[in-house]
């Protein structure tokens, strides 16, 4: 058996980035009610909310509400999406623990998506990320396109080295390294980590997959392989990227914690409660869930 970490952390992103793309509105009470038996389940950090202007995502326009009626855990971090200053005062305001701002290992993605080039990206957020720092907050960096992007294809693992080391030297706390379109395959993910690790703490970064050709679970396992024990996943497997056609959802959390649990590694999380949030936010949205494990689970109490 390879040398696993004995514990990892999950970051559930249901509530933001798992919600964000959905055409129906959904509720401030939905999302409140999601975020709370998420906290209930027993999640360390959960990105509830996304201070971005309406007119671009109206899904999140409810954030300040969601933020104001959640029951906190203990302990419990709550991140928020911040990509501005307003941004970040509309956070600092819903007293957000950790902002996230965000940028890609992709030129053409950074072009594409907010049209400015990758180091003027990562500019703009020197006073997002002072101010975080300022008032206590802890400061999440989010790389997307790191292993593939929907426009240039292969991103090399410099330019990767490149973005860590940018968002290293911001000040932040954690950095993800996101597989945005799920082309992602093991070997490949662990020449990325590594390449990570060597510009960041392996404690500070996290993998957040994406499962559009069936390899997120394989890349979990290969990034615990290089030390990685923090990992992003979206409860029921809701998600994809607006910005990257055909790119599924983000890794099921129940499928993770299954996962996890059969490796013996423990997450403070109940499966359980989990299987029951995805079941009321699918009902919620009127279809089923795409978490296997928790699908199969539910159907399992009802034999």
């Amino acid at each position: 058996m390879p040398n696993l970490p004995s514990q990892v952390k999950i970051v559930e992103v249901g509530p933001r980035d798992g919600l964000q793309n959905e055409k129906e509105t959904i509720s401030a009470a939905v999302k409140t009610e999601l975020v709370d038996r998420l906290t209930q389940a027993g999640f360390a950090n959960i990105e509830a909310a996304s201070f971005v202007s309406p007119k671009w995502v109206p899904q999140m326009a409810t954030s300040a509400e969601v933020m104001a009626n959640i029951t906190r855990g203990p302990g419990t971090i709550y991140s928020a999406l911040t990509p501005n200053m307003q941004g970040f005062e509309a956070a600092l305001a819903a007293r957000a623990d950790e902002v996230v701002i965000f940028g890609s290992a992709s030129e053409a993605f950074s072009q594409k998506n907010i049209n400015c080039s990758i180091a003027e990206s990562i500019a703009r957020f020197e006073g997002v990320a002072r101010a975080a720092k300022q008032n206590g907050l802890r400061l999440r960096g989010s790389i997307s396109c790191a292993f593939g992007c929907p426009y240039q294809g292969e991103v090399p693992l410099s330019a990767v080295a490149d973005v860590v080391a940018r968002m290293r030297d911001l000040g932040c706390d954690e950095i993800d390294i996101a597989d945005t379109i799920g082309v992602a395959t093991p070997r490949q993910t662990q020449a990325v980590m590594d390449t990570a690790i060597r510009a960041f703490h392996v404690a500070g970064l996290s993998g957040h997959f994406h499962d559009t050709y069936g390899q997120a679970l394989a890349n979990i396992y290969a990034s615990l392989e290089t030390g990685i024990a923090i990992y992003h996943s979206s409860v029921s497997g809701l998600g994809g990227c607006p910005y990257a056609k055909g790119a599924t959802g983000n890794v099921a959390t129940e499928d993770v914690l299954y996962m996890m649990n059969g490796l013996g590694i423990a997450t403070g999380i109940d499966l359980d409660l989990v299987v029951d949030a995805g079941q009321f936010i699918s009902q919620q949205l009127g279809r089923k869930g795409s978490s296997r494990a928790g699908n199969a689970l539910a159907a399992k109490r009802l034999a």
